[in-house]
């Protein structure tokens, strides 16, 4: 534009050197298409100007658009990498609770034939007494454990921790379930009511509750044949009570002996270690 104007003006120049002089009116017609011209380049230059700076503001949005869509990219790739990882972590989970679940229901399974076993013993040890003796005899299972309890007045001789001769029939019976059990532990607990004890070779009660049960498990051992590493002998006195002390009937109910047959736990901990095994995979 700008060589297109200085053309012009040195095309006019030119004829008026050639013609030597030219009339007023051309002259300023002349003038008047340089001033158009001249103006025609400032808004060209201006238009020129207007348009570099919109042209450098598209750049910038573009690098600023490429810089936005760099970091969304980014910020995608972050999503999907904390998703993949939120997967591995929830499939671990998943794992571990489908493992946990089967081993809940390993126990219970073991639960059910534990039960079922206790069962089949208390109904084989119930078959096997008279009627009489099942008067002087309570069997319960409470939470996978037997327990078998005696009255002390069918047990013992009176005031005395010695095993009395027609405790013997009962005790073979009793004795015979805990040999066919052989995986069973057993435990012998003395109870008594709150009188205090007036024999001078026996403290309190105490110690008649734990030579009673003592006396039964020696009989277990000597007579019957049960393992002594199968045998505990406990006492608790007066101080687990089932009835009431301040009534002959409570009283005569709290003077009791119990065989309490149990799991061994060293077959309980062979139990946890059978559990069954985990698997990566997530699906059973």
């Amino acid at each position: 534009m700008k060589y297109s104007i200085w053309l012009l003006f040195a095309f006019a120049c030119s004829n008026i050197m050639f013609t030597g002089c030219v009339t007023k009116g051309k002259f300023n017609n002349l003038q008047s298409q340089y001033t158009d011209l001249r103006r025609d380049y400032q808004d060209s230059q201006l238009q020129l100007t207007e348009n570099r700076t919109l042209v450098k503001g598209l750049e910038d949005r573009i690098v600023e658009a490429q810089r936005n869509n760099d970091d969304l990219r980014n910020a995608l790739n972050q999503c999907l990498a904390q998703s993949s990882q939120g997967n591995v972590n929830i499939g671990k989970l998943v794992d571990e609770i489908n493992a946990s679940n089967r081993f809940i229901q390993h126990l219970v399974e073991a639960k059910n034939r534990s039960d079922s076993l206790n069962m089949v013993m208390v109904t084989n040890l119930t078959r096997s007494l008279t009627p009489t003796e099942s008067q002087d005899l309570d069997i319960q299972v409470l939470k996978g454990v037997v327990y078998i309890s005696l009255d002390d007045k069918m047990l013992y001789r009176s005031g005395s921790y010695e095993i009395s001769d027609k405790a013997g029939e009962i005790l073979s019976k009793i004795s015979k379930i805990i040999l066919d059990y052989r995986d069973y532990d057993v435990l012998v607990g003395g109870n008594t009511d709150t009188d205090p004890i007036s024999c001078t070779n026996i403290r309190n009660n105490w110690d008649l509750s734990v030579l009673r049960g003592s006396s039964v498990v020696q009989a277990l051992q000597n007579t019957y044949g049960v393992d002594p590493k199968r045998l505990t002998a406990a006492g608790r006195g007066e101080y687990n009570p089932i009835a009431t002390n301040t009534t002959a009937a409570g009283k005569e109910r709290n003077r009791r002996t119990q065989i309490i047959l149990t799991p061994k736990l060293d077959q309980f901990m062979e139990l946890i270690d059978q559990a069954p095994p985990t698997s990566s995979s997530g699906i059973y």
